[in-house]
């Protein structure tokens, strides 16, 4: 009997994606508490979009979200170094994005990119102006490692006691 449960948590797809958005959620609250000043709201906003549930392709799906946030946080950035964000450059921004996402094959993650995109170009709320739009891309970036981080630290075990249950990897 407790091996079936085991065997049920450890195949629950709804129970792990609830696990990890929890531990990234606590580790980017941690964050967002210790250090106020530096936009870690979008470090817990991050981690989210990246973890991805336990299943077919978790693993690929969470670097390419991690990908596609980077994407959206470098253009983001290069369209800071062109112009103040206005209407015209952030549409800028939104084309670059889905291109660059079309040609590292990430189309499908275009949509996260394009909020990192966001991110990054919507009105500061620190009192360093110039350094938000930095602070808001190291933000991304911290959130992005620590939810692909998450995802491949969590399935190691679940990998080991799927073997261990002789339940077929995903």
């Amino acid at each position: 009997m407790i091996r079936e449960l085991i065997k049920r948590l450890i195949t629950s797809a709804v129970l792990i994606y609830t696990v990890r958005c929890l531990i990234g959620f606590c580790i980017g609250y941690y964050l967002f508490i210790h250090f106020k000043d530096h936009e870690t709201l979008w470090t817990i906003i991050s981690i989210i979009l990246v973890i991805s549930p336990e299943g077919q392709n978790s693993k690929k799906l969470s670097i390419e979200r991690f990908k596609s946030n980077l994407v959206g946080s470098i253009v983001g950035l290069i369209c800071l170094e062109i112009h103040t964000p206005n209407l015209y450059v952030i549409l800028f921004g939104i084309i670059l994005t889905i291109l660059i996402c079309y040609f590292f094959k990430i189309l499908n993650m275009a949509r996260v990119a394009l909020v990192s995109l966001v991110i990054i170009l919507v009105q500061p709320s620190t009192g360093l102006t110039e350094m938000t739009p930095l602070f808001r891309f190291v933000a991304v970036t911290i959130g992005c490692l620590i939810g692909l981080l998450i995802v491949i630290f969590t399935s190691i075990p679940l990998r080991q006691l799927k073997r261990y249950y002789q339940i077929p990897l995903s």
